[in-house]
């Protein structure tokens, strides 16, 4: 049985952990000149610097004892073969699968899935294509000019993330929207401005049945049937779904070859390889997303085939156990100084939280261990000037992910120039700190605060596949060791499932809900009633 607390690696790495408390990075340094090259890889135009972090080569050896001897190895080729690795829901993990890029076959359940992958690619392809083209036509035969996406989580996270950071790729005659939120204000908001006979609607839910997304969805629909004059034939120019329930879309009114499907074994959170992606498809091209697909499929083959001690995810993984486990860590920082980049921490938020915010193992036991850290940023200027003042001189301990593009604009230099330098300052400044005369003060910056740097060469589709399927692999990786299942969410399932509960039962007291909620839940009738609309 797998005991990770009372592992011998375990044991180890707290005595490791008491032993170097008081260490410096900035010692280290001083004392291994070589030590940035020995502490940082690349692949393709990634590159990672991991030396700016209190981790001494004996920590770092047994980091990789621990995962050495945890089902890291076993579990990561039974990911990329088409095993059940999500034991709460039997299903498989293959996120991989949809960008790979080798011929290899997958076989779940006795079928190999690689031919249904590809065509869903091609339906992918040849749609997106009419639609950029202007094939694709409105009702009244205009083009297609807004494409809006209404979906939530893993339906809109990733696409909107991507992009918004893929922008500079963007066709010139077409703009993306993304409803999620099931407040009124975000849909009326995006809505406002819209011709119905020029905007096409991507529904995006799994199993047609999210509440928040039927909900913008219908919301949509009455919208467009009420300010273009059209009828429910003409819904099919305007509406597609991305969803595994054709049925329920059908039934929506959205015509059967306009539904694009994908498979139970796609999460939410992973789903942006697959026809979740089709709005990324949209808006930069279908080839460019085949090179978001091979950038993902590089670092799928780098985390399967590279050594753990040259493993981009499996580095910063067990960087991440050190802190989150022995050195008290309650939160993770990931600031890129990239505007484009400006909704990666929200996308790497729910990667992450929903994935490692567990607190029983794979078998159902109770750990006796920190998971998941709490996950958060912004943009690196615009953080400078407001939390960074907590991470240099407060009381928590907060480890940094600096992430930067090295292209510049040529119309915008000067800018570039100096938002790389402000994260290299900053990276330098949390390492080193500011002490005055050796002594404490107000003014004093303590210093030894660890940050990662990673450096794309530029912002490219394929860089940006690669940099996301790297933290995806760390999220897994860290799974893997703290030996829970990173796949899936039942916590989410629990609040869908009660906010469906108290809208029917809105009308009645009940004793299963607590005095609070009941008297909330009176509030609410009284002013909204139970139809939803004002009373």
């Amino acid at each position: 049985m797998y005991d990770l607390s009372s592992s011998v690696s375990w044991k180890k790495l707290e005595r490791l952990a008491d032993e170097t408390r008081d260490d410096r990075i900035a010692d280290y340094f001083a004392k291994d000149p070589e030590r940035f090259g020995k502490m940082s890889l690349r692949l393709g135009e990634l590159f990672l610097d991991y030396s700016k972090n209190n981790v001494s080569e004996a920590v770092m050896e047994s980091l990789l004892q621990l995962a050495e001897h945890s089902p890291l190895r076993q579990r990561r080729a039974q990911m990329f073969s088409g095993d059940i690795i999500n034991v709460t829901e039997k299903r498989p993990v293959l996120h991989t699968a949809l960008r790979s890029r080798g011929g290899e076959s997958v076989v779940v359940n006795g079928q190999d899935v690689m031919p249904d992958i590809q065509a869903g690619l091609k339906k992918l392809e040849a749609f997106s294509d009419k639609v950029r083209e202007g094939e694709w036509r409105g009702y009244t035969g205009k083009r297609i000019r807004n494409v809006v996406n209404i979906g939530i989580g893993g339906s809109d996270l990733g696409p909107n993330m991507v992009c918004r950071a893929l922008l500079h790729y963007k066709h010139s005659e077409l703009s993306f929207h993304f409803i999620s939120n099931v407040d009124g204000q975000h849909i009326k908001k995006v809505l406002k401005n819209l011709d119905p006979e020029t905007t096409l609607f991507i529904v995006s839910t799994k199993t047609f049945s999210t509440q928040e997304t039927l909900l913008n969805a219908n919301s949509a629909k009455r919208w467009f049937l009420d300010k273009s004059g059209a009828s429910d034939s003409d819904l099919g120019q305007h509406f597609v779904a991305v969803s595994t329930n054709k049925a329920a879309a059908m039934k929506f009114g959205i015509n059967e070859d306009a539904i694009f499907e994908f498979w139970a074994w796609v999460g939410g959170r992973y789903s942006l390889w697959s026809s979740i992606g089709l709005p990324i498809a949209l808006c930069i091209g279908y080839q460019q997303f085949v090179e978001l697909l091979e950038g993902a499929y590089e670092m799928d083959r780098h985390f399967m085939e590279a050594p753990l001690e040259a493993n981009m995810p499996v580095i910063l993984a067990l960087i991440g156990i050190w802190y989150i486990n022995f050195l008290g860590a309650e939160t993770q920082a990931v600031i890129p100084y990239d505007q484009a980049l400006h909704q990666l921490p929200a996308f790497l938020q729910q990667l992450d939280m929903e994935s490692n915010g567990k607190s029983v193992d794979i078998e159902g036991n109770p750990v006796d261990y920190a998971t998941g850290p709490i996950v958060w940023g912004q943009t690196g200027s615009n953080g400078q000037h407001a939390f960074f003042q907590l991470l240099h001189q407060g009381t928590r301990f907060v480890p940094i992910d600096f992430i930067a593009s090295l292209r510049a604009d040529e119309e915008t230099e000067e800018h570039h120039f100096a938002l790389l330098t402000n994260m290299l300052a900053q990276a330098n400044a949390f390492m080193n700190g500011d002490v005055t005369d050796g002594r404490q003060d107000y003014a004093s910056c303590p210093g030894n605060r660890p940050s990662n740097v990673l450096l794309l060469d530029q912002l490219s589709p394929r860089n940006l596949g690669a940099l996301i399927a790297l933290y995806e692999h760390k999220v897994f990786v860290q799974g893997a060791v703290w030996n829970i299942n990173s796949f899936d969410q039942w916590g989410v399932q629990l609040g869908k499932r009660l906010a469906t509960e108290i809208s029917r039962n809105i009308e009645r007291k009940s004793a299963e809900y607590d005095a609070s909620t009941q008297g909330l839940m009176a509030i609410v009738k009284d002013r909204l009633g139970s139809t939803g609309g004002p009373a």
